[in-house]
């Protein structure tokens, strides 16, 4: 086995952000690497994710998902090469997936890796398109919406990891027409051009409820929600009766240091008959197999189209992560450590 480095960086949550994360909130700290303990392997880290739930994570408070803890290192999805292994079933050289990201090295418990095969994909394709966004979108839509041929989809953050999946997969199970909201008129292209949406519109040009209205004159049938505030607001306006909203996240006020009002137009939930669910990717992990055959199949044919914005560096890992609830990605934000 060739010498283990002596140290390598990783990202420390210092101080609980009050509304839009700061530098100061963190600290890029240099630790010791030691060989990995009975069941462990020693990972070096060719990829992580930064995700919009991670902010929810850096407050203090209980959720699905413990908060991170203070001067510790933050994880989050990650992909790397195993460089030593104390475990059974791991060599060196094994490319795996764990949650032990936002560091250059990981001692990670074997239980907690899974193999991942770079012929199949690039590794960090494992992070978005067949991982957990991916899947996130995969169950939003067909399990927690129960979307049907013939439906009319809405999705918010539609250029994002998820909803980007989320119009493809629509439409490749037959939705009659798919809409798509982003933020600037680079991404309504994209939507339009490249993911197949049959219309799009950027939400900073003009109120949501009018644009979406315009879009879908007979309404929408299925709305899948990654921002919340005004989008919500407009979907439950034009959702038909019966329709279906999946509710995955709520970009927009992740960071407002106020209570956010809710919908103003709920009532119409009742008359309507509406279904509204969260949905949390952990719930679904029953459809992973039938989830990486699908989409795998996709890729391969070239139905299914994704993007990915790269950072290069751990130093920039916290830009990354602003600029992500930015907006300024396009697909999956991702921050690559190869060198």
């Amino acid at each position: 086995m060739s010498a283990l480095p002596a140290s390598g960086r990783e990202w420390h949550l210092v101080a609980r952000p009050h509304g839009w994360p700061k530098a100061e909130d963190f600290a890029l700290r240099e630790t010791p690497v030691t060989a990995p303990g009975e069941g462990q392997i020693l990972v070096r880290n060719l990829h992580f994710s930064v995700d919009p739930y991670m902010r929810g994570r850096m407050n203090d408070v209980k959720s699905y998902v413990p908060p991170f803890k203070l001067d510790h290192p933050m994880d989050g999805g990650a992909v790397g090469e195993v460089i030593a292994s104390n475990a059974e079933g791991f060599a060196v050289g094994d490319h795996i997936l764990h949650g032990l990201g936002w560091r250059e090295y990981a001692t990670v418990n074997a239980k907690h890796a899974t193999k991942v095969d770079a012929s199949l994909a690039p590794l960090s394709a494992y992070l978005g398109v067949l991982g957990m966004t991916g899947l996130t979108a995969y169950a939003g839509l067909f399990e927690v919406a129960s979307f049907k041929a013939g439906d009319v989809v809405f999705v918010s953050g539609a250029a994002g990891a998820v909803g980007s999946q989320v119009g493809q997969m629509a439409k490749l199970k037959g939705a009659s027409r798919v809409i798509g909201s982003a933020g600037s008129d680079e991404k309504v292209k994209l939507l339009v051009e490249e993911y197949g949406f049959d219309a799009a519109f950027n939400y900073k040009n003009g109120p949501v409820g009018e644009q979406l209205k315009e879009a879908a004159p007979d309404g929408i049938d299925v709305y899948f929600d990654n921002v919340g505030g005004d989008h919500l607001e407009a979907a439950i306006s034009s959702l038909n009766v019966h329709g279906r909203a999946t509710i995955c996240g709520m970009i927009a006020q992740y960071n407002n240091t106020e209570a956010t009002p809710g919908p103003r137009n709920m009532p119409m939930i009742i008359g309507k008959r509406l279904r509204l669910q969260g949905v949390l990717v952990g719930d679904h992990a029953a459809l992973q197999p039938q989830f990486v055959q699908d989409v795998a199949g996709w890729i391969a044919s070239g139905e299914l189209k994704y993007n990915e914005t790269a950072v290069q560096g751990i130093e920039n890992g916290f830009d990354a992560f602003l600029g992500l609830l930015r907006g300024e990605n396009t697909g999956k934000m991702i921050v690559s450590l190869t060198r």
